[in-house]
């Protein structure tokens, strides 16, 4: 496998203002009529799932685009409307009800029969948010449209060709109307008590303004200048493309941005000032379905709660030691305070820790072969978030690759503070977000052509997430982390997790202030002050996603250690790993059938 290490450090500047132009209509994909349940299906189940696929991506041209599919709408935007969406919802229950009558499921085998039942469990987990369509937030700093739009244009709208640079400016033209279905459907929610808190609102404005300072040197021209003069033109074409494409934003994208800008501006003034969304109506029970959705689990919020406190306190146990090992005397707290604020756990520029990263996922990339059968084929880079995003994203995260090989597998670190990025967490955030993290899962995952693409680029969080986890505590299995500290920070990453399932059952069922919140982390968490204010605020406008992760890492470990305990000498780590992968993402009860049926087979 390879990887290598991109830089991609964007600066901003020279200001122009805010044309008064009006937004001009540009088409969107919009969801086309879908066929009825009484239509014909196909014999071979496969092929009906291919026709699901089929369908779902013609309804999104951004889909098509994450998957590497340049086509007749590769110049659009998706149909964000509410009624798009409640078209994508009907085609998600008409096909459900097409597979149920077509289909029996004690008839179908192997594959064929877990395809069924994934498609089953995928249309109970979306089912569980139906009711509350209208409940998320369209702006925020952690999946906000602001931020959302330009790093799609940038980092997967890809451009080979001179016709995909002009789909790149047609989608620069269609941010005008997409931008102002968004602004209404924002404003609407709002008028109906939907809004995040009034201290996202700053962050949301950032973006906003990072965009419009940096005129027409901006990150999305930026990039498109940077992709058409790596085409094999004349100088005149590049030429005209590029002044279109800034035509385009001219135009388009700052105008929109202003009304976005002057919305958000007026929903500031009028934001709650609770975070937890027992706020919302029916707050409790849509709660309650986020958990479900993210876990794959029956957990209430109190159990989850119990198990964070329960965790917390184990892992706590297991830092002592290390702070033994070092010779540190003094409380846990005071050990937190020594590692979170020592100059030496930090590194001073951003290319020194690109260059750490590097060296740790070459030495991880050795050894894999030794605790895994399937290899991920797909390339990776390491990228540093964008400059007009980085102050609002979050610490690190991964992309999956295009199939076709046209888009790298991307970690991406956050290094717009190096204080927040200890490093002693270094090599447990790399091992998480590449490999043998999401990078391997999901380029195996991808890599799975015999699978119907629902199962090829859809997920279940507990799985992915819990697999990431779960990586981290594997680096220590693999011989890695020699340096005490460096096993401290992957403690801390896991103690991380376990904190987690406290704070956002805390926040949003318990009712725990922003600032109770922090106060938790501060006190039981070796993380720097900017990291923790950072992670709160992401709870807060993404209930119930960071309960999956400790979730799904212990039903891993529990599966693995039954697999060892049943096997003794048996037990073979890589083909356990194998059970885990080669199936694609399942629900946490369905892995445990799996893994359990292996264990069975291995048996004399």
């Amino acid at each position: 496998m390879k990887f290598f290490l991109r830089h991609s450090i964007i600066l901003t500047s020279s200001a122009l203002a805010l044309s008064a132009c009006a937004s001009v209509p540009t088409e969107t994909a919009t969801p086309a009529a879908q066929p009825s349940v009484e239509a014909q299906v196909p014999a071979d189940i496969n092929a009906f799932f291919e026709q699901y696929d089929a369908a779902s991506l013609e309804m999104s041209p951004q889909g098509k685009a994450y998957r590497g599919i340049r086509d007749d709408d590769y110049s659009l935007w998706n149909d964000r409307t509410a009624e798009a969406d409640d078209a994508r919802r009907a085609m998600r229950l008409d096909y459900l009800a097409q597979m149920r009558s077509g289909y029996d499921l004690g008839e179908l085998t192997g594959q064929d029969a877990l395809s069924y039942r994934l498609f089953e469990a995928v249309a109970a987990r979306s089912a569980l948010l139906d009711p509350y369509r209208e409940y998320g937030y369209i702006f925020d700093q952690m999946n906000g449209s602001q931020s959302g739009i330009p790093a799609f244009l940038i980092n997967t709208h890809t451009v080979t060709n001179a016709g995909d640079a002009r789909d790149y400016i047609s989608r620069i033209e269609g941010i005008g109307s997409l931008m102002d279905t968004l602004i209404a459907r924002s404003a609407e929610r709002a008028a109906g008590g939907v809004m995040p808190p009034d201290w996202v609102y700053p962050y949301v404005l950032s973006d906003i303004e990072n965009l419009l300072n940096a005129g027409m040197n901006n990150a999305v021209l930026e990039d498109f200048r940077g992709e058409v003069a790596a085409l094999d033109l004349s100088g005149s074409e590049r030429a005209a493309l590029i002044a279109d494409a800034d035509a385009a934003w001219q135009t388009q994208a700052i105008p929109a941005y202003g009304r976005l800008r002057s919305e958000m501006l007026r929903q500031q003034g009028i934001a709650p000032t609770d975070d937890g969304i027992w706020r919302l109506p029916q707050g409790a029970e849509y709660y309650d379905a986020l958990l479900s959705y993210y876990t794959t689990t029956d957990l209430s919020a109190d159990e989850v709660h119990d198990i964070g406190l329960r965790e917390v306190a184990r892992i706590h146990g297991e830092m002592r030691a290390i702070m033994e090992q070092v010779g540190f005397e003094g409380s846990l707290q005071e050990f937190f305070q020594y590692t979170r604020n020592g100059d030496q756990f930090f590194h001073t520029s951003r290319e020194d820790y690109l260059a750490e990263v590097d060296t740790v996922l070459a030495a991880m990339d050795e050894r894999l072969p030794d605790f895994f059968i399937t290899l991920p084929e797909y390339e990776l880079q390491i990228k540093p978030v964008e400059a007009f995003r980085e102050q609002s994203a979050g610490k690190a995260f991964y992309q999956s690759p295009a199939p076709d090989g046209s888009r790298p597998g991307t970690y991406y670190v956050n290094l717009y503070n190096l204080r927040d990025m200890s490093r002693n967490e270094l090599e447990a955030l790399a091992y998480h977000e590449a490999l043998p993290g999401h990078h391997m899962q999901r380029s195996i995952q991808t890599g799975l052509g015999d699978l119907p693409p629902f199962r090829r680029f859809g997920g279940f969080t507990a799985y992915t997430e819990g697999w990431g986890l779960y990586t981290e505590e594997l680096g220590k299995d693999m011989g890695f982390y020699t340096d005490p500290y460096s096993d401290f920070g992957r403690l801390g990453m896991e103690l991380w997790r376990a904190c987690r399932l406290v704070v956002d059952t805390g926040i949003h069922h318990k009712r725990w202030s922003r600032e109770e919140a922090i106060a938790y982390l501060t006190e039981n968490t070796p993380n720097p002050d900017g990291d923790i204010r950072k992670a709160i605020e992401r709870y807060i406008v993404y209930p119930g996603q960071a309960t999956a992760y400790m979730i799904g890492k212990l039903k891993i470990m529990e599966l693995r250690e039954r697999a060892r305990t049943t096997l003794g000498d048996e037990f073979d780590i890589r083909q356990f790993h194998e059970v885990v992968l080669t199936n694609g993402p399942v629900p946490l009860d369905i892995l445990e059938e799996q893994v359990d049926a292996w264990i069975a087979s291995e048996l004399p």
